[in-house]
C-alpha cells in the first residue's frame, strides 16, 4: 500500500480519512456494542466453525500487527451459518492490543475495553479469491474475540513462542501445524452487524461476528505482544502497542444478538 499509515500521532486513525475518505463512511468498524440496544434475532443460526483441517503457513510482522496466514486454496478451515448465507474460508488471524491491560480491544461492550482483540479473517468463497471478495459488501466475515487477563491460555503459546523471530516489520517465519480451534471460547453466542476493515483501506466489506465470551490469557502472555516492534530492523525502536482504531459511529445500523 502506497500510503503510510499507522497508530502514531502523525499517521494514526484520526488522519486516515485524508488518504482513505471512506473512513467517514456509513458502515465503519469497530463500534461500541450497546447491549441494551442490541436486538435479539431468533432467525440467527448458531455458528458453524470447522477448523479441523486448517493448514497454517507462516507468521508475519506487517508493521501494524502480526498475521498468522493459512492455506486458503481449499475449504480446509471454514466459517458458515450464523448470519452468513455462504461458506467463508479462513485466510489469516491477527490481534490488536494496548500498552496496558485497560485498553487494547477495538470493539467495546457498553464502552468497556478489553486488553486485546483477536480477529479471524474469512472470505466468501463465491467470489473466488480474497482480492475479489474485499470489493463486495458481503465479501468478508471476521470473527472477533476479546481477550481478558486471567489464567494462561495454552492454545496461544505456540504463537507467542514464535514472536521473537518476527520482532521487526517485514520479518516472517514458517509456522505450520497451528490449530486455531485452541483460540475459541467454549460459548459461541455472538453479536453481528455490517461493517468494515478496521485498518486501511477500511473497505466496507465485512460481516462482523463478535463473540460474547472472551478468552483468558495470562499477564505474562499479554506482555509478549508488547515486545514486538512497529519499526523495521535497524530503525529506531518503536514498540508495537495501542494498534487499535477507536469505535466509529453506528449511524443507521442495528447490532443483532444471537442470544437473549
Amino acid at each position: 500500500m502506497s500510503h503510510h499509515w499507522g497508530y502514531g500521532k502523525h499517521n494514526g486513525p484520526e488522519h486516515w480519512q485524508k488518504s482513505f475518505p471512506i473512513a467517514n463512511g456509513e458502515r465503519q468498524s469497530p463500534v461500541n456494542i450497546d447491549t441494551r440496544a442490541a436486538h435479539h434475532d431468533p432467525t440467527l443460526k448458531p455458528l458453524n466453525i470447522n477448523y479441523e483441517q486448517a493448514a497454517s503457513r507462516r507468521i508475519l510482522n506487517n508493521g501494524h500487527s502480526f498475521n498468522v496466514e493459512f492455506d486458503d486454496s481449499e475449504d480446509k478451515a471454514v466459517l458458515k451459518d450464523g448470519p452468513l448465507k455462504e461458506t467463508y474460508r479462513l485466510i489469516q488471524f491477527h490481534f490488536h492490543w494496548g500498552s496496558s491491560d485497560d485498553q487494547g480491544s477495538e470493539h467495546t461492550v457498553d464502552k468497556v475495553k478489553y486488553p486485546a482483540e483477536l480477529h479471524l479473517v474469512h472470505w466468501n468463497t463465491k467470489y473466488g479469491d480474497f482480492g475479489k471478495a474485499v470489493q463486495q459488501p458481503d465479501g468478508l466475515a471476521v470473527l472477533g474475540i476479546f481477550l481478558k487477563i486471567g489464567r494462561n491460555k495454552p492454545g496461544l503459546q505456540k504463537v507467542l513462542d514464535a514472536l521473537s523471530s518476527i520482532k521487526t516489520k517485514g520479518k516472517s517465519a514458517d509456522f505450520p501445524n497451528f490449530d486455531p480451534c485452541g483460540l475459541l471460547p467454549e460459548c459461541l453466542e455472538y453479536w453481528t452487524y455490517p461493517g468494515s476493515l478496521t485498518t486501511p483501506p477500511l473497505l466496507e466489506c465485512v460481516t462482523w461476528i463478535v463473540l460474547k465470551e472472551p478468552i483468558t490469557i495470562s499477564s505474562e502472555q499479554m506482555m509478549e505482544f508488547r515486545k514486538l516492534n512497529f519499526n523495521g530492523e535497524g530503525e529506531p525502536e518503536e514498540l508495537m502497542v495501542d494498534n487499535w482504531r477507536p469505535a466509529q459511529p453506528l449511524k443507521s445500523r442495528q447490532i443483532k444478538a444471537s442470544f437473549k
